[in-house]
């Protein structure tokens, strides 16, 4: 067993729906075998456990590990293409990058890329956008497996406007994606997602064989795209004669382990589907921004009961850091004035965290109750740096981690755990 000594902050509860930000400034955590089997001031803990070792973890913030649930796999490499819209981004950046991990050889390099970037942002559990290439699948399940990361992806399915060497057959598609499924779904901490890439470049028959693969497939996961853009949008509706949410309906695709990345132009239609099927919304800013494809309508997803939680959309987004993604989401929501959901440090943690875990049903992680596991990210800046002295200088637990938001980045991430594993730091 070890006592983790530090300044300890989470949000078992939902703030949007009156939970407040949990913390104990001089919190002890022991953990036993992963798993948290206390939880109080150190000195009380320190007390009942006095020869258990401890792990002192000071001057920074210790904040259960991060949940992202929308981040492309083959785009590590493709992070920073400004300056375009959606589709020529995807021609321009990365559809191309995408392609070249039908060499098995890159493939295993792009994972190593992947992977690593994750746990150094302190990202713990992820829904991952995964290949084209069931080789190159099996590569990010291998490395993710060889970290202990808490991973949801599967192969992706396309049948029609992208690249010619990105595009498969539905028999393909089903076949590769039972051979995936059977490997590695519900093998350790991985499970496996149905992943057509978006309804655009996906047929009526090919949105037909996902949802065969979802009922398939033992407790399969389902992810995709949505209301990203308005030219999309528009192509969308004229290709189905349908709304864009519409489309995954008709397929039996939405559900209570579904996830769909962005929403940004949604219809109030949309959203009531999305609220009565239990889909999940994974929102993710710093892409709308770089990408221009718009101001998440929190607000209205909230007042529909849809559940929302932060993904970084690598590469469209511009890096893998939670902290970034928060800050993000915060500007987004005040520059839609009152259309804007109001958002604290505690809704901002709640989105990168909890949120993410309640949505992706790993109810054994999101924050630091007694009997969760111990997925922990430790935020310990440089002496000197700017977020250091500003958490030194900080004037209750609420602005400090709001300090932490504003000036958190990889780097300043000092020691990630996962299942009580120390991966970083």
């Amino acid at each position: 067993m070890t006592i983790y000594r530090a300044t300890v902050l989470d949000t078992p509860q939902d703030p949007f729906v009156g939970g407040t930000l949990r913390s104990e400034q001089d919190g002890g955590l022991l953990v036993r075998d992963g798993v948290i089997t206390a939880r109080g001031s150190f000195a009380d803990i320190q007390r009942d456990n006095p020869n258990e070792p401890v792990e002192h973890l000071d001057g920074g913030l210790l904040l259960p590990g991060f949940v992202d649930t929308h981040v492309h796999y083959p785009q590590v490499r493709a992070i920073g293409g400004l300056g375009m819209p959606l589709l020529n981004w995807l021609e321009r950046c990365a559809l191309p990058e995408e392609a070249r991990l039908a060499d098995p050889a890159y493939a295993e390099g792009t994972a190593d890329d992947f992977v690593r970037s994750l746990v150094h942002a302190g990202t713990t559990s992820a829904l991952v956008f995964g290949a084209h290439f069931v080789p190159a699948v099996d590569a990010l399940f291998t490395r993710a497996a060889s970290t202990g990361l808490r991973i949801t992806t599967g192969l992706v399915l396309s049948d029609r406007i992208l690249r010619d060497d990105l595009l498969t057959t539905t028999d393909a598609a089903i076949a590769g994606s039972h051979e995936l499924a059977k490997r590695w779904n519900g093998t350790g901490r991985a499970r496996y997602a149905v992943t057509p890439r978006f309804s655009l470049s996906c047929s009526e028959d090919m949105m037909a064989a996902s949802g065969q693969l979802m009922q398939e497939i033992p407790d399969a996961w389902f992810t995709s795209h949505v209301n990203e853009n308005i030219a999309e949008v528009a192509q969308v509706e004229q290709l189905f004669g349908t709304s864009y949410v519409g489309s995954y309906e008709r397929h039996g695709l939405l559900g209570r382990r579904s996830v769909l990345a962005h929403n940004v132009h949604a219809k109030d239609d949309e959203l009531a589907m999305l609220a009565r099927t239990e889909t999940g919304v994974a929102h993710c800013p710093t892409s709308n921004a770089a990408l221009g494809s718009g101001l998440f309508p929190l607000k209205q997803h909230l007042e529909h009961g849809i559940r929302v939680a932060f993904g970084t959309d690598v590469g469209g987004g511009t890096g893998f850091s939670m902290f970034k993604e928060g800050l993000q989401g915060y500007f987004m929501q005040q520059l839609q004035g009152p259309d804007g959901a109001p958002l604290t440090p505690a809704h901002l943690l709640y989105l990168a965290t909890s949120a993410g875990a309640a949505m992706l049903q790993r109810e054994e992680v999101g924050d630091f109750s007694v009997g969760k596991r111990f997925d922990a990210v430790w935020l310990r800046g440089a002496d000197d740096s700017a977020l250091q002295v500003n958490l030194r200088n900080a004037l209750d637990i609420d602005n400090a981690l709001a300090k932490a938001f504003a000036l958190g980045s990889d780097d300043a991430v000092g020691g990630v755990w996962i299942d009580g594993n120390r991966v970083k730091g």
